[in-house]
């Protein structure tokens, strides 16, 4: 099962903001399983392409996307709950990486396989770079 739509829906406070967190999952298993554990956890999910599956709480929308190699997870978070994603992220046992930004685009966390760095100064490359050639980055909310 890789939809349902059995969760809250994302709190309409949350539909218009830009997307503010993206990040990827290192050899994770196919996105259909990831929206699975997600749903698992209480989330609603939903097709977003052939391949790619949208999650939904009512304090987070992300899309699950696979590439060749990773899983890329693009989206909109309650900052005051990033580290909850993270922790859920964790809990399914999956190895991640997560950015945060502000409504300017500027990186504000980074969260690594559950460790939060210390700083993002030492970030060298932030994910959304990645993504804006992919088309998978976008600033613009739903």
């Amino acid at each position: 099962m890789d939809t349902s739509d059995e969760g809250q829906p994302l709190d309409p406070v949350w539909h218009e903001i830009n997307n503010n967190v993206c990040g990827g999952l290192a050899d994770a298993p196919s996105a259909s399983l990831v929206a699975d554990r997600f749903i698992g956890a209480g989330w609603s999910s939903r097709p977003a392409s052939w391949e790619s599956y949208e999650v939904e709480t009512d304090w987070c929308r992300i899309e699950v996307d696979p590439t060749e190699g990773d899983t890329l997870l693009n989206g909109v978070v309650d900052p005051q709950r990033f580290d909850d994603l993270a922790a859920l992220l964790t809990r399914f046992g999956l190895r991640f990486s997560l950015e945060l930004y502000d409504d300017e685009g500027e990186l504000l966390r980074n969260i690594e396989a559950g460790a939060p760095s210390a700083s993002h100064a030492a970030i060298p490359r932030p994910l959304s770079r990645l993504l804006a050639p992919l088309g998978l980055w976008s600033r613009r909310g739903r």
